[in-house]
């Protein structure tokens, strides 16, 4: 095997800011403005997240998870037929989901809890949160907060989203790989006309190589991207800007469950969104997907579980 030229266990650093120095204007000019990605701390230090306080809350609540099962990863992702939001998902209560987690079925078979709105429940607003999301001065959300909760190990694959997105960390660690817009075709994305077979199952916002095992036989531009890897730990507390095209790789580090909660953003200023081919082949690939999206809108109005069937459907949206 080529030997990389780049160590895997190199990367640069992602800017770090103290919110005691930070001003909406501050993060406006230097992060948002400019894309660039940025951990910020000080802002959720008191925040915690853990499974008794969420089960509290969230009790009876339903929510699609998604079921991995074990294999995934050890498989060629261009033998996948789905990715992210199109994975298989069955609708639990949180109370079950929590069980899960604590019997060991959930990390057993990689069982996740991911992407899944916190409208209509206790923690649909809170004002930590929002008080957060003032402090760094976002503004025009394009969702609700979203809740991922899932078990130590969990690895949500390398993609990019075509909005901005603030992820913040409520229980437990993250590592998070970061490589900017500009390796787009370096990575490998999945091509957007996989949307004409595939809907909104197999996204082209995915690589479809596994950054960490590279096969560089097939991916041979990947060493140039390493060039431009970036990485961080995200300890709870922290919250990470994630301009949209930036591709991240998150995976849940030590031994128990950990809980991060989402929110996408609007791109602004304007023309950053105009220059973004990125966000432009990401938005292609949904209209591509509209056929198929229009037949599972159909047959979901159909079911006999129709609640719970719009609910999988509005997670790939």
């Amino acid at each position: 095997m080529k030997s990389l030229q780049t160590p895997l266990s190199s990367y640069l650093p992602v800017h770090q800011i103290d919110s005691r120095t930070l001003t909406p204007k501050i993060f406006w000019e230097d992060f948002q403005k400019k894309s660039v990605p940025a951990v910020i701390t000080g802002l959720l230090d008191k925040v915690n997240w853990n499974l008794e306080y969420l089960c509290q809350e969230l009790q009876g609540k339903l929510f699609p998870v998604r079921h991995y099962g074990q294999d995934r990863y050890k498989q060629d992702k261009r033998t996948w037929s789905s990715t992210g939001s199109g994975v298989e998902a069955k609708t639990l209560s949180f109370t079950q989901y929590a069980e899960l987690l604590r019997n060991g079925e959930a990390i057993a078979n990689d069982i996740y809890l991911a992407r899944c709105s916190l409208t209509n429940t206790a923690l649909a607003n809170p004002p930590v949160i929002l008080q957060a999301e003032a402090k760094l001065g976002l503004k025009y959300p394009v969702t609700p907060i979203n809740l991922w909760v899932g078990p130590s190990g969990h690895t949500s694959c390398l993609h990019y989203d075509p909005m901005d997105g603030t992820l913040m960390q409520m229980h437990g660690s993250k590592r998070i790989i970061l490589f900017p817009p500009s390796q787009l075709y370096n990575l490998y994305p999945f091509s957007v006309w996989n949307h004409l077979c595939y809907g909104l199952q197999r996204r082209a916002v995915y690589s479809q190589v596994y950054p960490e095992n590279p096969d560089l036989a097939s991916f041979p531009k990947f060493e140039q991207a390493l060039k431009h890897r970036y990485e961080v730990i995200l300890h709870q507390g922290d919250i990470l800007f994630i301009p949209s095209g930036w591709w991240h790789e998150v995976t849940a580090l030590g031994d128990g469950m950990v809980c991060s909660v989402n929110r996408w953003w609007h791109v602004y200023p304007l023309w950053r969104s105009l220059r973004s081919w990125s966000k432009w082949r990401a938005h292609f690939g949904s209209v591509l997907a509209f056929p198929h999206t229009l037949w599972n809108l159909t047959a979901a109005l159909k079911s006999d579980r129709t609640m719970e069937e719009l609910s999988k459907l509005l997670q790939r949206l």
